[in-house]
């Protein structure tokens, strides 16, 4: 039976590229988007993937779209957390609504959609959880305390959901991008991309098939000895 798999954030940029991925491998896939629905729908028509739109940081939203999803194309085999935002500021600056924001977004809603699909995993006896972590969950990041600690918690959320989920065949992995070609980094200087390229040691920035590529790994059967890992695919920039 084709399994079926749920992406959040998976219009667009890395989400978009691990939809991509799944569908190829041939896997059900429904992607998630928040607010631009002329983009999500011409990505729709495009690759053929349904999407359905949902706010991941409101956990009632998380539960009633996941039941949309269950309903039209049947029960999530494979849960891909992926839906992120970043926004930057010096501690000493930085909002109360900034640090919420980013921490509801970033680390709450993988809980929210977590708890949404486990139940059903359970009674399958079978599971993939993969959350899109980050360089700067590892390491942290000059300006963005509220990015690298919601990333970094979504490390120990793997490693502690993988020991509780093991025996039912419930894998859980994170994967920990650097820094990838993506719109994020459309409107960066030529100056500053050079900068940043000099820090990776392989030469270049990555690109979301270097990411979409081991998710798609760690979503089939091959990886069924693999969980509570973080995959690093940061082009030698940073070790742990």
């Amino acid at each position: 039976m084709t399994k079926t798999a749920l992406v959040t954030g998976g219009t667009r940029g890395i989400g978009a590229s691990v939809s991509i991925s799944l569908k190829n491998a041939g896997y059900n896939v429904a992607a998630t988007y928040n607010s631009n629905t002329e983009k999500a729908n011409a990505f729709a028509s495009e690759h053929g993937i349904e999407v359905f739109q949902w706010n991941v940081a409101d956990s009632a939203a998380c539960e009633s779209g996941v039941k949309q999803v269950q309903d039209k194309i049947g029960s999530i085999d494979i849960l891909i957390n992926n839906a992120g935002i970043s926004k930057a500021s010096m501690a000493h600056k930085m909002s109360v609504e900034q640090w919420d924001d980013v921490i509801r977004t970033d680390l709450d809603s993988v809980f929210y959609m977590t708890r949404c699909v486990l139940e059903g995993m359970r009674e399958k006896s079978f599971g993939r959880i993969i959350t899109i972590s980050s360089i700067n969950g590892q390491k942290g990041e000059m300006g963005l305390i509220n990015y690298s600690a919601a990333k970094a918690g979504v490390l120990g959320f793997t490693k502690a959901l993988a020991q509780e989920t093991a025996r039912k065949n419930i894998t859980v992995n994170a994967v920990a991008p650097g820094y990838i070609d993506t719109d994020i980094l459309a409107d960066a200087s030529e100056d500053f991309l050079k900068s940043l390229v000099g820090k990776i040691p392989v030469g270049r920035l990555g690109t979301v098939e270097d990411v979409s590529r081991i998710v798609t790994f760690l979503a089939s059967d091959d990886a069924g000895f693999i969980t509570g890992s973080t995959i690093t695919a940061n082009g030698g920039q940073y070790f742990t």
